[in-house]
């Protein structure tokens, strides 16, 4: 069992870092509005401010950023800001002894899933994917900051068709821990020693204006390391495409035909990702995935 960090109390503090790339300041408004919502109080990085190019500080300033959350005792969460580019270049920088000799929530989706991936390898903590605080048109809709409620207690999070229609794609039951995310920065670690692990896990895959080619083209990756052959499910979430030439439907018959070979149950339909709402999840923890019954049971993330 991976470590799962203490739950949030109100009035905690959390730390607001960006790894990856620029924050546009007046998106920050809806941000810190939430956190008063939430009854959390914050401490913002350093790079949590404009910047010109395509990332949010040098490598340096970031891992400091990150780094300093980490230590503060004050810090009892690291919100990650913004997805984006970025966290690829500087996770073999990161200190993951440092933070597992100091476990707390870390929270994000997108980019973030480079450091998801290896905080649960490496730092053997349990990870949050779940929405930036707000959306790009502000505010966050109601389920989607709902989600947030599971760092304040142990919630067995139970996904059913009651949140969205689900597909069936290969049908069984497994149980195993949670990995994954997004689908390119997956696939950008594979042949280095980052590369996700996934064996015996139920893998989660989700993405953004990727073409249908390039689905394909990062599937066939996966089934070429052997991703596909060791992974024991798969839990398909949103895929939102860049245009309307291609549909969520026609994305999911190119995942079946990568993944119907292995005959491990595959779940498909869930608003997990670049979508409203954006269900929030722990990644390392045990879950139940009964493609059979469509239902995703999902242990709690906190303590």
């Amino acid at each position: 069992m991976k470590i799962r960090p203490a739950r949030l109390q109100q009035g905690d503090t959390v730390g607001l870092v960006n790894l990856s790339s620029p924050l546009k300041t007046e998106s920050l408004g809806d941000k810190l509005a939430l956190l008063d919502e939430l009854g959390l109080k914050y401490k913002l990085g350093n790079t949590v401010q404009d910047y010109e190019g395509y990332l949010a500080g040098t490598d340096e300033e970031r891992i400091k950023d990150f780094h300093q959350m980490i230590v503060d005792p004050e810090v009892k969460a690291v919100f990650l800001v913004t997805g984006g580019y970025g966290v690829s270049r500087i996770i073999d920088k990161i200190s993951y002894p440092l933070i597992e000799d100091n476990p707390k929530i870390i929270w994000g989706f997108s980019d973030v899933t480079a450091l998801h991936t290896q905080v649960n390898e490496f730092a053997n903590l349990v990870t949050f994917h779940g929405p930036m605080m707000s959306s790009p048109k502000g505010e966050l809709d109601t389920l989607s900051k709902k989600m947030y409620q599971q760092l304040f207690q142990p919630i067995e999070i139970q996904y059913t068709e009651s949140i969205s229609p689900l597909t069936t794609v290969i049908p069984g039951v497994v149980r195993g821990e949670l990995t994954g995310g997004n689908l390119n920065r997956i696939v950008s670690t594979l042949g280095t020693k980052f590369e996700i692990d996934v064996r015996d896990k139920i893998l989660l895959l989700e993405d953004i204006g990727e073409t249908i080619e390039q689905i394909d083209l990062m599937m066939n990756q996966l089934r070429l390391s052997r991703k596909l052959e060791l992974a024991a499910g798969f839990v398909i979430a949103d895929f939102n495409m860049p245009d309307d030439t291609y549909s969520y439907e026609d994305v999911l018959k190119v995942i079946e035909g990568y993944l119907k070979p292995f005959n491990k149950p595959v779940l498909a339909g869930f608003k997990i990702g670049h979508c409203a709402p954006n269900i929030a999840i722990p990644l390392g923890v045990d879950v139940i995935l009964d493609a059979d019954e469509k239902t995703l049971r999902i242990l709690p993330g906190v303590e």
